[in-house]
């Protein structure tokens, strides 16, 4: 490539970076249902966080309880009520909102850092499931979204597959079936595997692995915004095959 090429395209990259900016945002959102099924159970809780290129949370997210008709309460299996009354959910539900009012509240701040539809990919943990759910309970915030996905659960399916060092170190969780929580945790298990494996070789050791993986155990006690920890873009790479120390 010549030197006026790479200048002409250099000029179009900048002159694109404010689109850039908006397309390279994530929205997070974890859902709380009673169940898996989507011809019987309901949508009980919806959280959104959305974080730029370099995985900071912009804004204070949105957390937002949905009461559920008293059919689908008495249908709940016993694991999933069990999950919801550990986690405290299932005493809020009588105070919840209707679907109308949550997907208002989320599509607002969804908005407020995503104005164009479908520009933004959802991103999450096994998300196809809450999608689902959002495309029957919350058609228009569904149809904001891009229509791609950001799985981290299929980033941490290759890497045990790839780069299984990285993957035996990655982070604990500990978000208790909240939705504010898990998206929390899903966007630091990602900051994590961004660090550990999407970087150049020749990468670290497991010592050092560990060490980034503390750096991204999410404090629940904490406020939710805040940017990436420093540590998420350094070097570090396992060798295919290669177990923990």
């Amino acid at each position: 490539m010549n030197a006026t090429l790479v200048q002409r395209h250099t000029v179009e990259a900048m002159s694109s970076a404010p689109d850039r900016a908006l397309t390279d945002r994530i929205v997070w959102i974890d859902c709380e249902m009673t169940g898996l099924s989507l011809e019987n159970d309901a949508l009980v809780e919806v959280a959104a966080l959305v974080t730029d290129f370099e995985l900071n949370i912009l804004g204070e997210g949105v957390d937002v309880v949905i009461r559920p008709t008293d059919e689908a309460l008495e249908q709940m299996g016993d694991f999933v009520r069990e999950m919801h009354t550990k986690s405290g959910l299932i005493i809020e539900l009588a105070d919840g909102v209707t679907m109308e009012k949550a997907q208002r509240l989320v599509l607002d701040y969804v908005r407020e850092w995503v104005p164009e539809p479908r520009k933004a990919p959802l991103g999450g943990n096994t998300v196809a499931t809450d999608r689902g759910f959002l495309a029957r309970d919350m058609p228009e915030l569904e149809e904001h979204l891009h229509y791609r996905i950001i799985d981290v659960s299929s980033i941490k399916e290759l890497s045990r597959r790839w780069f299984p060092r990285a993957y035996f170190a990655a982070p604990a969780k500990n978000g208790g079936h909240r939705a504010l929580a898990d998206i929390r945790e899903s966007i630091a298990e990602l900051r994590y595997y961004r660090g550990a494996v999407f970087v150049d070789p020749p990468g670290r050791g497991s010592d050092e692995l560990r060490a980034l993986a503390a750096e991204h155990v999410v404090d629940h006690s904490t406020p939710v915004s805040g940017a990436a920890p420093e540590a998420a873009s350094e070097a570090v790479r396992s060798t295919p095959g290669e177990q923990v120390r």
